[in-house]
Order: structure tokens, then C-alpha cells, then sequence
């Protein structure tokens, strides 16, 4: 199809007729669409044969990288032999099957059990409602509300989006739904003042526990709350936080739920990130890195806690998707997974080519446009500060952080920016010299939008 199309006016064609996501449909239209045509390890391709680094592994999730014939070799045999069924009725499939038993057999000894969705967003409403039911079926049914955090990202979904703290999503279709409040984030230098980084992590993981107190314990069903944010920029909590979460939710009666739809699947140097935290959720959602984005297919891991009150008392869950545990994402998945496991892309995460991207982008921290660069694993942000001193930030963030991210696609590399803030989220076989070469571009995409804004 690319060949086919390679001369074909695609920017026109998609203008007349695509409407994308997140995006304002009017100014794309005028600017034109970039066609992506192919890609091949941590590169991609455009229409007019420009190769980019991929720095953000397509949406967070591209894991083991482009152009993996064996995924493509699976999904042909899954094509061929069962193209679809569902798994309503009594019915399952060899795929679905052993996809559940693998993601489970990474997850930890508490999660064993896996609820098959089509996406991040949809496994998000989904342990939504299975908490709700989970506490109608033990005897407290008053147990509904959801607190999450200010700046999450959980989805778009009418649930999702409600469960984010996404502000400017809340003010599209009357946002939040009844039943979700929403407490700080874990953002030090943004909102850290003078406390430490250790102080202010526990004194914003205590915010979860006052608000309890507000809304009563009688009725707060769960935490939720992803390992480090991601669509928010890569807030890094500080270390003192998960483990004052868990302790409140543990202590409180709480169901904690980590989304793991980033974080999961190797990206911080475990199989979750709840893992590199060292806290055991209630429930974790997945998506992304469980098929290294080659076809759509999540899940939410559901704790032996629920499932076994989901399968001994509840009866029916009136909940599921049509595609719910497709074959062929299945297929995908697992040899995903199998790649994952067998080129050890998570131990290589955090034995060598984390603790390298950590060095060689942390260096970038001494820029003047920079005010910290973080990172944990294969995820990173940069804070561009108007002055690193004072970690004083820009009058206009959102356009600073567009002149760097677009200094870095001109020179073929693709980051993210979300306000004022870089982010970068490579597939996890990325080299040392391919890091090298993030490193490089980010350097001259930072120094042409120093020049341009000190001018």
C-alpha cells in the first residue's frame, strides 16, 4: 500500500477526510499531515523518504521496535487458521487462552487473573466498574467513589477521561462524571516550593488520606494513579511517595490501581512499574508494551482479592467487548512477550541500556534551557526553565516546548512535548550509538530554540 500510495496526494486525501485525535482538525489541515510510510528498529520513514529516530516509540509503545517479522509471521498464521472469535458464551481460543496465563505469569504472585479489552482507555472503565461491583458483592455497596490525581492520564473514554485530571479534557462533554475527585500530583519541581523532594512526597501522598477522611472511608472504592505520569510530562514521584500510598490505602481499605498501560511491559526496568515501586495494586491496567502497539489489545491484571469474589459470589459481570481477547491481537501479544523474554529486553533495560540513556540524557541537564532531566529505565523527561535557579517557568509554556520538539523533528528526531516539558519513551531496542544520537539532535534542537528565544 505504501508504494501504491508513495505519490498519491495523502495530505489532501486525509484532510477531506480523517478526523484525528487530539487535534485541532482546522489548523492540521492548513499545516498538512505527516505520512509515516515505514519503519525498521527505533527508525521511521516518511513519504518523502525522511528518516526520523523514533524517541517516543509511536504512542509510548512500541517495545521491541519496528519491522518484527516474527510478529508479522504470527499474526499471518493466526489470520489463516482463526481469524476471529469471541469469548462471550462459554467460547475461548489457544491464543486468548495462553495470553492469560503469560502476562499473568510476569505480573507477580498476587495477580492471576487478566480481563482482555481493545485498548488502555476501555481497561480503565473496566476494573472502574469491577470495583464497584467487587465492594456491592462483600457488603459495601456505599463504596463508589474513585480518587485520582490532578494531571493523570487514564484514557478518553467518558470513564478514562473522568478518571484523568486532564483539565482541558474535562472541559469537553462535562467532565468528570459523579463519583470522581481528584487530589495533587507528584511534581517537585513544578510545585515542590521549598520542601524536599522526599518531604514533598509524603506530603502529597497525604492528601489521598485527607481526602478519605472528607469523603468518609464507607465511601472510597480505590487510588488510582499511574507509576510515573506520563501523558503529564514524566513526573517522576519522589521516592518517598508509593510507599506512603500504599501504606494509606492498605491501612484504609482502599483498592489501589496502578495504571500500567506506559509503564508496563519492561519500560522502567521491570515487567511493571508497580514492580520498580515495590507495591502490590488491586488492580493493574495494560495496553501499549503488551503488543509493542502492532495490533490493539489491553487488559486490566486483576488481584487474587477481586477475582476470587468476582468468580465465587458475583454470577454474571455484565461487562465485555466484542473484542475482547481477539485472536489475532493475542497471537501478536505473545510472541511480543516472547521477544521480550527471550532477547531479555527488560533485564537489558535495567542492567545496561537504562542506566546508559539515564547517564547520556541526564547530561543534557546542563544545557541552560534545561532545568532538570530525569529519567527512570527507557522514559525521560527534560524541563526547559527560563531560569534554573529559581526553576522559573515560561510565560508560555505549550510554545516553547513546540519550538524544541519541532527544532528536533527538522534534524529527524521525534520527542514529545508536553508544555514546557520534553519527554522521550525510545522502543527498548534502542543501541548506546542510537542513544548517542537522541542525545545529539535534542542538544542542537535545545541550543536553536536557546538562540531563538533569547533573540
Amino acid at each position: 500500500m505504501s508504494d501504491t500510495y508513495a505519490r498519491s496526494n495523502l495530505a489532501a486525501i486525509d484532510a477531506a477526510h480523517h478526523l484525528h485525535p487530539f487535534s485541532d482538525m482546522a489548523k492540521l489541515n492548513a499545516d498538512g499531515t505527516r505520512v509515516i510510510q515505514r519503519g525498521e528498529g527505533v527508525y521511521i520513514w516518511d513519504s518523502q523518504g525522511k528518516r526520523y529516530l523514533d524517541g517516543f516509540a509511536g504512542l509510548w509503545c512500541v517495545n521491541v521496535g519496528y519491522g518484527r517479522k516474527e510478529i508479522a509471521d504470527a499474526v499471518a498464521r493466526q489470520m489463516n487458521e482463526l481469524p476471529y472469535y469471541n469469548t462471550f458464551f462459554g467460547t475461548t481460543t489457544t491464543p486468548a487462552t495462553l495470553l492469560a496465563e503469560k502476562v499473568t505469569s510476569h505480573a507477580g504472585p498476587h495477580f492471576n487473573h487478566v480481563f482482555f479489552t481493545g485498548s488502555g482507555s476501555e481497561a480503565n472503565d473496566t476494573w472502574f466498574r469491577m470495583a464497584r461491583v467487587y465492594w456491592s458483592a462483600v457488603g459495601k455497596p456505599s463504596k463508589k467513589i474513585v480518587i485520582a490525581r490532578k494531571n493523570g492520564y487514564h484514557g478518553s473514554t467518558v470513564a478514562g477521561a473522568s478518571l484523568g485530571g486532564m483539565k482541558y479534557m474535562h472541559e469537553q462533554g462535562d467532565l468528570p462524571i459523579p463519583g470522581i475527585v481528584h487530589i495533587g500530583q507528584p511534581y517537585w519541581y513544578g510545585e515542590g516550593g521549598e520542601l524536599s523532594p522526599a518531604e514533598f512526597g509524603l506530603k502529597v501522598a497525604r492528601e489521598l488520606e485527607a481526602k478519605i477522611d472528607e469523603l468518609g472511608e464507607e465511601n472510597v472504592s480505590a487510588f488510582v494513579a499511574e507509576p510515573i505520569q506520563g501523558a503529564a510530562g514524566v513526573i517522576i514521584p519522589p521516592a518517598t511517595y508509593w510507599p506512603e500510598i500504599a501504606r494509606i490505602c492498605k491501612s484504609r481499605n482502599i483498592l489501589l490501581v496502578c495504571d500500567e498501560v506506559i509503564c508496563g511491559f519492561g519500560r522502567l526496568g521491570e515487567w511493571f512499574g508497580h514492580q520498580h515501586y515495590g507495591v502490590e495494586p488491586d488492580f493493574a491496567p495494560i495496553a501499549k508494551g503488551l503488543s509493542s502497539g502492532y495490533l490493539p489489545i489491553g487488559g486490566v491484571l486483576v488481584s487474587d482479592r477481586i477475582a476470587n469474589v468476582l468468580i465465587n459470589e458475583v454470577g454474571d459481570f455484565n461487562h465485555g467487548f466484542t473484542y475482547s481477547g481477539h485472536p489475532v491481537c493475542a497471537a501478536a501479544a505473545l510472541e511480543n512477550l516472547r521477544i521480550i523474554e527471550d532477547e531479555k529486553l527488560v533485564e537489558r533495560v535495567r542492567d545496561d541500556i537504562g542506566p546508559y540513556f539515564g547517564k547520556v540524557w541526564g547530561a543534557l541537564g546542563e544545557h541552560d534551557l534545561v532545568g532538570e532531566a530525569v529519567s527512570v529505565g527507557l522514559m525521560g523527561a527534560l524541563q526547559l526553565t527560563a531560569d534554573k535557579a529559581g526553576r522559573t517557568r515560561f510565560e508560555k509554556p505549550d510554545a516553547v516546548g513546540a519550538l524544541v520538539r519541532n527544532n528536533a523533528l527538522a534534524n529527524g528526531l521525534v520527542l514529545r512535548a508536553t508544555g514546557d516539558r520534553m519527554l522521550a519513551s525510545p522502543p527498548l531496542v534502542i543501541t548506546h550509538e542510537e542513544v548517542d544520537e537522541m542525545a545529539r539532535i535534542a542538544k542542537i534542537a535545545l541550543g536553536a530554540a536557546w538562540k531563538e528565544l533569547r533573540n
